[in-house]
């Protein structure tokens, strides 16, 4: 063999070398490239259904919140309901008829004084504009006596000097004792669903 055909045997060798080497490369590089596209694919996926996750997640606080702002809108326009018919039924209270007013504060007296010791000295108050209807009933009985003033819708606060006794007898504690027994009822009926 020649010199020559030695060399060229050699660069055939090193041209298939460098074939098989440029072909494993090129096979190498598409498997890098496979796997990094799998790989950002993988990727992408996971932000997706982070976002989906993170936007459903939001959506529902979002309702949430939403729905507990109408729930307190709600329950705040029913508290407000209720007061102004609790405030009408004040209105109606203070603007009873004189004979209304004389036949119930009477009432509500003799309930008291029923509560108190014969003989005891008591002092009747009551509502300022009721006055002269309170020292009229406490005439009636003995020992009674009006004493002043109680800020009240009308109704009587009796105390007995002698037993330390108080009984408030008032429109007010009525309403009050009323109102929270019925308090369902009258929600019920005004709101009724």
């Amino acid at each position: 063999m020649t010199l020559d055909t030695v060399v060229e045997d050699i660069r055939e060798q090193a041209r298939a070398r460098a074939e098989e080497i440029r072909e494993e490369a090129d096979a190498e590089a598409d498997e890098i490239i496979e796997e990094a596209e799998a790989d950002a694919e993988e990727i992408r996926t996971e932000i997706l259904d982070d976002a989906e996750r993170q936007i459903e997640q939001e959506r529902e606080q979002r309702m949430s919140s939403a729905k507990l702002e109408a729930k307190q809108s709600r329950l705040e326009a029913r508290r407000d309901v209720l007061q102004s018919v609790r405030d009408d039924v004040e209105a109606e209270i203070e603007s009873l008829s004189d004979d209304e007013r004389r036949e119930l504060t009477g009432a509500l007296l003799d309930a008291a004084a029923a509560e108190v010791d014969d003989g005891a000295t008591v002092e009747v108050y009551g509502r300022a504009e009721d006055q002269e209807l309170l020292e009229s009933l406490a005439a009636e009985y003995d020992g009674f006596e009006y004493a002043g003033e109680f800020d009240c819708l009308g109704g009587v606060v009796v105390e007995s000097t002698e037993s330390r006794v108080r009984i408030k007898n008032t429109f007010d504690s009525i309403l009050e004792e009323v109102w929270e027994d019925n308090l369902r009822e009258i929600s019920d009926m005004l709101f009724e669903q």
